[in-house]
């Protein structure tokens, strides 16, 4: 499995979907990569030597692609931003409610959790005296 920046890529895939392994790049992004690296995108991860790999990385490396950690990074930053200023997108993000006006009256279950059933509370009696009646 070669190993670029730290990431294992798949070795059996096409170097042009196993580039799509990294967080931030997508199918145009990798064929825009290999084209500017000169590598043929129908090649196979296993079969790229040494010096294709550094290319690839060197590539990667320079500040104009911003990918895996810096994108996470920002990313969250982004969100915590919204969150602090108190906008409407920050205060959904808090509540772990859809962000972007989806419904939430029977859908949004994977942002809103497994549903928490309401059990009912029984209304507890008051206990009789154990007196007996004088009658």
């Amino acid at each position: 499995m070669p190993r670029i920046m730290g990431i294992d890529i798949p070795k059996e895939k096409r170097i042009e979907i196993s580039l799509t392994y990294f967080y931030g790049i997508g199918r145009k992004l990798s064929n825009v990569v290999l084209k500017e690296a000169g590598i043929n995108p129908d090649k196979r991860a296993k079969d790229l030597s040494e010096e294709e790999v550094s290319r690839l990385t060197n590539i990667l490396q320079k500040g104009s692609l911003r990918i895996e950690g810096d994108l996470r990074r920002d990313i969250s930053q982004n969100i915590k931003r919204l969150m602090d200023i108190g906008s409407w997108r920050g205060m959904r993000h808090k509540k772990g409610l859809p962000v972007r006006g989806q419904r939430t009256r029977t859908n949004s279950r994977t942002r809103k959790g497994k549903k928490r059933v309401n059990l009912a509370v029984k209304k507890v009696e008051p206990a009789k005296s154990a007196k007996p009646s004088g009658k």
